[in-house]
This record gives C-alpha cells, sequence and structure tokens, in this order.
C-alpha cells in the first residue's frame, strides 16, 4: 500500500493552466483479483457520532458527518488520495495570474438526487450560506477572503478574493462545503437531497446513517455498494467487539493496546496510514491562569510526548511540536528545534508567572479520541515534577463537542488536519474564528497569515508559514503532543485501492465511494 505524504500541485504552472476537464479515473486496486464490483450491503461502525449533530454543514465537527456529507454530497473539486486536486461537480478551473480571481467551470448534467440539475445559483448559495457577518458556520474564516461570488453564462461561477491565494481550491474541499439546492435567500440543507454518490434514507442522530446508492450519478467508477449502514459506535469496546461478531465490516479508531490482537484474526485486515491528524490541548486563553504564555509554557515542557507516543499510539504516529502543521505538509518547519519533555523549564516558567506551583482541571473525554482519558492521566503524571497539578475530570462521550470543547478552560481535542498550511492556520488559529478553540490571538500571526495566503514566491511563502510555526509553538494556546496515523480494520470482504487518501481518517472519509465488496 502507498503511504501519502500529502503532495500540492506546482503551483506556478498550476496557477497559469486549467486543471484537466476529466474526472479522476479509477483509483489503483491492490490487485485484479480485487477489481471493483457492485452489489452489497455495507456496514461500517464509528467512534463519533453525537445526538446534537445535524444536517447543516456549517455545524459538522465530526468523522460521522463528515462520512456522510461525502456520501450524499458533491463539491466543487476533492482531495485526491496522492494528495492533489481532482474535479467533482466543477469539471476545470482557472486562475487569474495573481491569483485574486478564480473562475470554475461546472461539470454538465450532474443532479441531484430528487432530479433537478445542478446549476451555477446553487453553487453560489452554497458558499454564500458560510458568509458574512452573521455567519456561524465554522467555514466562515476560510471564505472571508471571499469579496463576490457570480455566475459568468450558465456554467461558470467567478469567485472574486481579497487578494490572492494560491491554495484557494483546496478551500473548496472542505467538508463544510458540499453543493446544495438554492431555497430562497439561503439552501436546502434539512432535506438531505445532495449530488453525491448515495442516497440519504434515514438519518438518526448519534444513532445512525442509511443510505442507497445513486443509479443516476454523473460517475461510474465509484459508489460499488448497493446500500450503506453507518453507526455510531463511540464506544470503544463496542465497536470492536461489532467487528469481531461480523455486525460490521469496517471501523475506525481502534484499540491500539490490542491492534496486534485484533489483527490475529484471519477475516480482519489492519490498515496504517499517516497523516495530517494530531491531538491538542487546547487552553481558554481568555481566562486566568492560561492567559499568561508562562502558564502555558509549563505545560508545553510537562507533557512527556514520547511516553504518550509509546503508551496512548504505540507508535502508530509521531510527536507533535505545539503547532498543527505535519511533516508531510510542503511548508513544515524542518529547523523548529523538537520541544521535549522538561520539567525543570516548566517549573522556570512557573517561577516566570510568579507561580510555586500551579493546579489545574483537564477535562477529558474518549470522544476527543480513543484513549484521551489515559493520555490525560500521563498528562498529570509526568506534569507533576513540574510542580503542576492535573486534576482529570472524565467526561460523558455524548454532547462532548457541545458542552465541554471550547467550554471548559482545558481540554482535550483531535484534528484530522488540512490538505495545506492556511486552512489549517485560517480554521483554528487565526483569531476570532469559531473554531479557534484555544481563543488565541497574536497581531504578528494574523498579519502573516494575509501575506502568506496572497505570496505566490514558494520560498516566500515557507519563510512566512516557518515564523507561523514557530509563533503558535512558543506563544500558542495549545499543547500539541502528538500526530496520529490513521489505524482502522476491515473485514477481508472489504476492496480497498492501493493508495489511499491521508487527508481524513478511512481515505480520506471517501470510504462510500471508493471501496467495494471483494
Amino acid at each position: 500500500m502507498s503511504i501519502i505524504k500529502g503532495g500540492l500541485l506546482d503551483r506556478r504552472g498550476f496557477l497559469k493552466t486549467t486543471v484537466a476537464a476529466a474526472a479522476a479515473t479509477t483509483l489503483p486496486m491492490r490487485s485484479a483479483k480485487a477489481a471493483p464490483q457492485r452489489g452489497g450491503h455495507l456496514r461500517v461502525g464509528k467512534g463519533h457520532g453525537q445526538t446534537t449533530d445535524t444536517m447543516n454543514p456549517g455545524t459538522w465537527d465530526n468523522g460521522f458527518v463528515i462520512a456522510m456529507a461525502h456520501a450524499i454530497h458533491g463539491y466543487l473539486v476533492e482531495v485526491a488520495p496522492d494528495g492533489t486536486m481532482v474535479p467533482n461537480v466543477a469539471e476545470s478551473w482557472e486562475a487569474s495570474d495573481d491569483a485574486a480571481e478564480w473562475r470554475f467551470k461546472l461539470r454538465p448534467g450532474v443532479t441531484y438526487h430528487s432530479g433537478q440539475a445542478v446549476t451555477v445559483e446553487d453553487v453560489i448559495a452554497s458558499i454564500n450560506y458560510h458568509r458574512g457577518e452573521d455567519s456561524t458556520s465554522a467555514a466562515g474564516p476560510i471564505v472571508e477572503p471571499i469579496v463576490d461570488i457570480t455566475a459568468e453564462g450558465d456554467d461558470t461561477i467567478v469567485f472574486t478574493l481579497d487578494g490572492g491565494n494560491a491554495d484557494f481550491p483546496f478551500i473548496l474541499t472542505d467538508y463544510h462545503l458540499p453543493i446544495c439546492k438554492v431555497e430562497g435567500d439561503s439552501i436546502d440543507w434539512r432535506s438531505g437531497d445532495g449530488c453525491g454518490a448515495y442516497v440519504l434514507k434515514e438519518f438518526r442522530p448519534g444513532v445512525s446513517v442509511t443510505l442507497e446508492r445513486n443509479p443516476n450519478h454523473w460517475r461510474d467508477d465509484v459508489g460499488w455498494f448497493d446500500s450503506i449502514e453507518m453507526l455510531a459506535l463511540v464506544d470503544l469496546n463496542a465497536r470492536t467487539t461489532a467487528l469481531v461478531s461480523g455486525d460490521v465490516d469496517v471501523i475506525d479508531r481502534l484499540d491500539l493496546r490490542t491492534v496486534g490482537l485484533l489483527g490475529r484474526n484471519p477475516n480482519v485486515i489492519i490498515q496504517s496510514i499517516p497523516g495530517n491528524g494530531h491531538y491538542t490541548i487546547p487552553m481558554d486563553t481568555r481566562i486566568a491562569p492560561f492567559n499568561d504564555n508562562n502558564v502555558r509554557m509549563a505545560l508545553k515542557y510537562g507533557v512527556d510526548r514520547e511516553d504518550m507516543l509509546e503508551k496512548i499510539l504505540f507508535g502508530y504516529g509521531s510527536v507533535g511540536n505545539d503547532h498543527p502543521i505535519g511533516r508531510g505538509q510542503p511548508f513544515f518547519n524542518t529547523e523548529l528545534e523538537q520541544r521535549v519533555y522538561d520539567p525543570d523549564r516548566a517549573r522556570f516558567h512557573l517561577k516566570e508567572a510568579g507561580l510555586d506551583e500551579l493546579k489545574i482541571d483537564l477535562h477529558s473525554s474518549d470522544a476527543a479520541f480513543g484513549g484521551a482519558v489515559d493520555a490525560a492521566v500521563l498528562f498529570q503524571a509526568s506534569a507533576k515534577a513540574g510542580g503542576i497539578d492535573i486534576n482529570v475530570v472524565r467526561e460523558p462521550n455524548d454532547a462532548y463537542w457541545s458542552d465541554v470543547w471550547m467550554q471548559k478552560g482545558m481540554v482535550f481535542s483531535y484534528w484530522g488536519g488540512r490538505p495545506v498550511e492556511d486552512q489549517m492556520f485560517s480554521t483554528a488559529y487565526r483569531s476570532g474564528a469559531s473554531w479557534n478553540e484555544s481563543f488565541w490571538s497574536n497581531e504578528r500571526f494574523d498579519e502573516l497569515l494575509v501575506k502568506a495566503r496572497a505570496e505566490l514566491d514558494p520560498d516566500l511563502r515557507r519563510d512566512m508559514y516557518w515564523e507561523m510555526q514557530e509563533i503558535v509553538s512558543n506563544q500558542g494556546g495549545s499543547v500539541i503532543p502528538l500526530f496520529n496515523d490513521w489505524v482502522f480494520a476491515v473485514t477481508d470482504k472489504i476492496g480497498m485501492p492501493e493508495e489511499m487518501a491521508s487527508n481524513w481518517d478511512l481515505d480520506g472519509e471517501r470510504w462510500a465511494e471508493r471501496w467495494w465488496f471483494v
């Protein structure tokens, strides 16, 4: 199996050319024996999903709804397994010389499940849904640079930006930005009437979703299953038992402590794919004691990353350096010194903050990621030597993302990463971003974010992104101890391509389109 490192298109050539009009060809396969074939009912157990989930794309925040979105909806473009972009609802696109204006040409013949044709008006309304001062969408920050969206004829959408953005098409791959039917001054998101490879039959938030293959989908090289049932099995034991007992065919977020034992089952295949996913421990920088950077630095030196990597991820990942950019991304700062466990440095920063010791609560739940509670206990143990007394508060799995995350002072969280640096930084680190989980604000960082986005010289962009990583690592509001591999399990009945996407779990959460029964 090929391991994806997250490549990008060459931007100098990319900015002056139109992307190939044809969609991606059929994905590479493991063997001729595993050639895709239609049929069967797929059952998937996801370690995500909560009763507060909705069909509103602006609120999507976990792997369950992301997978559902990619199954039932179409997007202008998508991230291919090799990390590049390929056409989807848009068949081609091109940019002005300064990358401040982009034209996307719609693919003809794309229809919603209800039979209506996808129009330029739908596209404009779908993106506008996330724009504006009153928007509460999590995608608000990444579409904010769009100044105007207009139609050019019946098949072209023109995006005018407030400045050049070499990565703009990647922004449109964000899972919050599906194409939905226009409805008055908004869009019809409630019905789930999409233009994707599967038709939504039933959605029970926090429980399950049922899908059926779309017989009128514009592509004939995706959507191999006749039907799909996806279950929200947040409990790790329940999810694993469901796979072993044959109640489901696929599970994500494995118990890494027992993954070797699970792999001994002759009917189970374990997959591990490095990616940009990472675990964070955000602190509310608006309140004491986290509004003091010395306190934040003490906590960053108080975590034993190597110990956590060994005992929580069992080697299926790598240590983080308190910023969200992964080693496979093009502008990863290779010269930034890796922070290591240092209790003496932790005590130094506490003294700089005027403290002899620190007592704090750390709220955790396995809803954040499998092993998050154990990771909190490890943090508690390592921090003691640095004069930090952490009280671990175990929170319920359900409603964790609505009642705990961004509600409590210090919590555990996870991110799937984003294809490019600008998207990751804009979503979670820009001042005022709705998903800025630490409520952190830094004027220099915000200034660089805008400049780097518009800079077309790759060397200058690299310098800016390197400085931004240094700022986040040394001043930011989150401890980022680990980058995780995507580790999941399937039965031997599942056929998969040789090359799988690493931008999200389970083949970029496009398993519904790309996998099949052998």
